[in-house]
């Protein structure tokens, strides 16, 4: 056969393993003592602001502790996010006592965290019809919504709506009112039994204490203004978080026979630059987001260092920005709607064609 008759040499595409064998052997040794620290602060900064919302009795200051207060709740749950994935700490039982201790403040079932986040957020992410996490709809997808379902989808994917998209997508169906098939389900029932108890139990014996001292109306009042106005601002933070993790105007979503584990994890993936007061104090490396989606057992603090690694050995696929709000909103003004043969993001004016 001459050289002209040889057959073409058609390039592999990239997998997953090409992309975990350039991450050094060290980015994967987790430290008890770097996981105590950052646990210890954790606890630490969401503490503190609980404790002055208690004995506040001041509006501007309960108006400043909020925000500290549902930051705190966020630091811990991005620790117990790590914990949940074994990533935190070596022994599997005490990574999973650590997911559920530190998903408490959020109301987080940690069993049934596993099976969404976990096993098929982090299975197939933007893969179309698997992922669940912030699924874009087809204009055809919306024009088959009622009345109702289109005021709620233009609010949840405006600028100020990733608080209650995450509450009812995320939270409340994905987790809470989801009923798991299979031998998932009885962890799944008792993670939900537990901390439902726990949940309700903190929330009386909080009232009837701030009762007893100060009459009926704190007792009503001091519940929603330590445990439920807090938790409604972790709400909105992790909601915002996993939008600007995953959508975008650079970032695709994959159809079924596209996609595939590169696409999804390095593709539709991005590394933002945040504050570092901002990171050291609640999130703990999270927007540090494509090595820990290459490969989760990566601990928090070994991710800027996989991060240096994949982005050398993958410099057109890897994607780093800075934070920003202009960058957040340009990304909720421009993506409503997708395109998924395309590849692209549409206008709300896409369904009316």
């Amino acid at each position: 056969m001459s050289i002209d008759e040889r057959p073409p040499v058609i390039q592999r595409e990239h997998s997953l393993n090409d992309v975990r064998a350039v991450i050094p052997d060290a980015c994967y040794q987790r430290s008890a003592g770097r996981a105590a620290a950052a646990l210890g602060l954790a606890t630490l900064v969401y503490v503190a602001p609980l404790v002055g919302l208690a004995l506040s009795h001041t509006w501007w200051l309960t108006l400043l502790l909020w925000p500290l207060a549902g930051l705190g709740v966020s630091g811990l749950f991005v620790l117990g996010h790590d914990a949940s994935h074994g990533a935190l700490l070596d022994s599997r039982r005490l990574n999973r006592v650590v997911a559920q201790l530190c998903m408490a403040p959020s109301v987080h079932a940690e069993a049934a965290w596993d099976l969404g986040h976990n096993r098929i957020h982090h299975g197939y992410t933007t893969r179309e019809g698997f992922d669940f996490v912030w699924h874009p709809l087809t204009p055809e997808q919306y024009r088959g919504l009622g009345r109702m379902a289109r005021l709620r989808h233009r609010f949840e994917w405006s600028f100020v709506g990733s608080g209650a998209y995450y509450l009812r997508t995320v939270w409340w169906e994905k987790m809470w009112r989801f009923n798991a098939p299979g031998k998932r389900r009885a962890a799944i029932v008792r993670d939900k039994v537990t901390l439902g108890a726990a949940a309700a139990a903190l929330f009386a014996v909080t009232g009837v204490v701030a009762g007893l001292a100060d009459g009926w109306v704190a007792a009503l009042w001091t519940p929603v203004k330590l445990w439920v106005v807090p938790f409604l601002i972790f709400v909105h933070v992790i909601g915002w978080t996993v939008y600007v993790h995953h959508v975008s105007p650079e970032i695709r979503w994959w159809s079924k026979k596209e996609w595939s584990q590169f696409k999804g994890q390095m593709d539709s993936t991005t590394i933002m630059r945040i504050p570092r007061l901002v990171n050291r104090l609640w999130l703990h490396n999270i927007m540090v987001h494509v090595p820990h989606h290459v490969d989760a057992r990566i601990p928090f603090h070994q991710l800027p260092k996989a991060a240096t690694a994949i982005a050398a050995a993958f410099p057109e696929t890897v994607r780093t920005i800075r934070l920003s709000l202009r960058e957040y909103l340009r990304a909720t003004r421009t993506c409503k709607l997708y395109d998924f043969e395309a590849g692209r993001w549409l206008p709300y004016s896409a369904a009316r064609a």
